[in-house]
Order: C-alpha cells, then structure tokens, then sequence
C-alpha cells in the first residue's frame, strides 16, 4: 500500500464476535469516498459476528493492516474476554509503521489489550466504560464523550458514535466540504452536537449500603425542596460530619452531587415524556430559574434541555 499519496489507505479488522454495525460504519464512510482505499481484513477466511447466524467473509489477511494509513478496530460481542492475539499484534505492527488506529464502541478493549491506550484519553461505549477503568486503570476513560481524538489513536463511544468519529477522521484529512457531503450521503450531522452523555440509562449513583436509604428516599420524593446538610443530618439524626461520611461512603459521592444527578434525572425523564415548559421542569426538579436548568443541564448532559426534548421526546417535534 502507499502512503503520502492522493488516496488515504484504510484497513479494517473483522475481529471474532464482530458487532456488525460497527464493522459497516467505517467500510461505508470511507469506502464510499473517492479519497480513500478501503479493504477489510482478518485473522481467518470467515469470521464470525455478534449476531448468530451471520459470519463474513473476508479475503485479505491481518498482514494488510501493516501498510495502511488508517486501521479500524470495531466493537466486538465478547469484548469482555482478552482479544485475540493475532489481532492485538496486528493493531501494534500496524501503529509501529505509522498507521493511525481507530477504534469503534468496545473495539478500544483491543487496543487497550494492545497497550496503546496507556497514558492516553479514550472512550468507549457508556455501559463498558467502568470496565474498561477498572481493567486499564492507566487510561483516561472519559465516558460522556462521543468521540476522542488523541493525534494517531482515535476512540469513539458506542455504535453510530463511529459516524461521528469517521467523518471527523474525514474532516481532518480532506477538510468540512469533504466531511459535509458525506454526511449528506449518510443523511447523518456532519458535527453531533454534545456528547454520549445524553444517552446513558441515569447520573444519579446507586448505593451500595443502605443506612440512610430512608433519607435518599426522601430527597428523590422532595427535589425540589432546598435541601441543606444540617437539615439532611438531622432527618438522619446524626452530625453534619457523620452524615457528610456516611453519604459518601454509601454512594460513593457527596450529597450535593447526588442530589444534583437525581435532579437532572428527573429532568430528563419530564423531558422526555411530558411537554412541560422548560422553565416550569427546572422549579419543578429543584433546579430552580430558567437561566441555572439550562446552564446545570447543558453541564451535565451536553446539549439544552430543548434540544434534548427535540432528540427524544416524539411528541414534541408533532406539537413544538
């Protein structure tokens, strides 16, 4: 392959338990542009994927990696096993030679396996974030983001977030008037506004011990009540400071934070099923003016509650 030329060189890897979106996602963004090469290889002849029944085929060996520009990992099904090593020494040959590497969803569990992620920023999808923390503790795991560009290793967050990170690779080699017509050809944004925090399940941290149980309760029953820690220590009948350590250690944070994320969960959750103004949701949850939800929402989850509302709540697109 040849690199320096008119035509960036791309390989993608077919790994075993391919999620088959993820292995589409790059082939169609860049193979689809006149500015790129596009093969897809793998350690064996077929491969097959997350969904049972269905393998693919391939007909360029792992070797082909080594020369490309560009090499792609997706996400695979069983990414909470350790990848093949075929496929982790392929991803290091290739990254030796100068290759960037790219990783879709948990496609970033390989190249963490590769050692590659070590000491860097990376993200991957929301609901394999804490594992990949806790089994790479050297990594900069930063769940909420759609997508992380760290020079010549690249990670994005769960499934369509490689859309958003391929037409950012696209953006960068070729420029915006690229990027934009092919996203007009994917009917996709060409620029995602905010980050995958907006699509996690809820902020709000579960317990794990129960001794104040009574009192989260009542907070998640009162959200919009001014809660102080005096107050709350005194429902729990223990000190400011006892309370202030029991808290943390049954939550793993402190109550202000707890409270804050149970806020915007209720806020979501209005968001998302009623279409009560914006304004009237902020008194409601206990996050105040109008002027503090937008600013503590947009914080927190990436994007304006009214753009939120619009992204999942149906009925607002059919009664603005």
């Amino acid at each position: 392959m040849r690199r320096g030329g008119d035509r960036r060189q791309v390989a993608v890897i077919a790994v075993p338990d391919v999620v088959v979106l993820d292995l589409a996602i790059p082939v169609d963004v860049f193979g689809s542009d006149p500015n790129y090469d596009v093969l897809v290889c793998s350690a064996a002849p077929q491969v097959t994927t997350a969904v049972a029944g269905l393998a693919c085929r391939t007909i360029n060996g792992l070797e082909a990696a080594a020369g490309a520009d560009l090499v792609v990992v997706p996400g695979h099904g069983s990414f909470e096993q350790a990848p093949p090593e075929s496929v982790v020494s392929a991803v290091r040959r290739a990254h030796d030679h100068g290759a960037r590497l790219l990783s879709i969803c948990t496609g970033a569990f390989t190249l963490a396996a590769a050692g590659l992620l070590a000491g860097r920023p990376a993200t991957t999808h929301w609901r394999a974030a804490s594992l990949l923390k806790s089994r790479y503790p050297d990594i900069d795991v930063r769940p909420d983001r759609l997508f992380v560009d760290d020079g010549d290793v690249l990670t994005s967050a769960g499934v369509t977030s490689g859309i958003d990170l391929c037409l950012h690779v696209v953006r960068k080699d070729f420029g915006a008037a690229t990027a934009n017509e092919r996203a007009r050809d994917l009917v996709a944004p060409p620029v995602r506004e905010g980050g995958q925090a907006q699509y996690t399940k809820q902020f709000r941290p579960e317990a794990t011990a129960g001794t104040l149980a009574d009192i989260r309760e009542w907070m998640l029953a009162n959200l919009h009540h001014r809660h102080t820690l005096d107050e709350l220590a005194h429902r729990a009948g223990c000190s400011r400071r006892t309370f202030i350590r029991r808290f943390r250690d049954e939550t793993g944070t402190s109550a202000h934070t707890w409270l804050t994320a149970a806020r915007i969960d209720l806020a979501r959750e209005l968001l998302e099923t009623t279409l009560l103004p914006v304004d009237r949701i902020g008194y409601r949850v206990g996050l105040g003016s109008p002027a503090n939800i937008r600013a503590v929402f947009h914080r927190h989850v990436g994007i304006s509650p009214a753009k939120y509302r619009s992204t999942f709540n149906p009925a607002s697109r059919v009664n603005p």
